[in-house]
């Protein structure tokens, strides 16, 4: 990525991955990172009891949601207002509870309404976890304020 100081991104309302409003929310603080062809939004968290699926382990659809979001927010970064339309994910390692994780997202391209994504969660040792792609669709008529500034 870049040599640049990430730019720490709004939280949102109500949202329940990020947003300060919501008691139930897992609070996440999103940055970004940019460089002349690049858009990485990232978060550093740990799940908790409240996303537990397997016993200490994160549910998948948790992992899921974390990483529709840092896409979500990286195509956001990009000047669409988009909701997602598709998302393929691999769980390639179970995902712990109460350890620091590191969930990514960045634009790989657009194309007219549509933006293409790609993100990730990153275990501590540096192995990927769970990784995924995403299609967002550009959809403002949905959106009363623009939720990543």
């Amino acid at each position: 990525m870049s040599d640049t100081e990430p730019e720490r991104l709004p939280e949102h309302g109500s949202c329940f991955i990020c947003g300060t409003q919501n008691p139930k929310g897992m609070g996440l603080i999103w940055y970004v990172q940019r460089d002349l062809k690049h858009i990485l939004v990232f978060s550093e968290f740990v799940f908790t009891l409240a996303e537990q699926g397997p016993p200490n382990h994160a549910h998948g659809g948790a992992s899921a949601a974390v990483i529709d979001e840092a896409m979500g927010a990286a195509v956001w970064q990009s000047g669409l207002k988009v909701v997602l339309a598709n998302m393929n994910l691999n769980y390639h390692l179970p995902v712990p509870l109460h350890a620091p994780l590191r969930v990514e997202g960045w634009l790989e391209r657009f194309e007219g309404r549509k933006g293409y994504a790609r993100g990730q969660i990153v275990l501590a040792n540096g192995e990927t976890a769970v990784s995924g792609e995403g299609l967002y669709i550009h959809a403002p008529h949905l959106f009363t304020f623009d939720y990543y500034g």
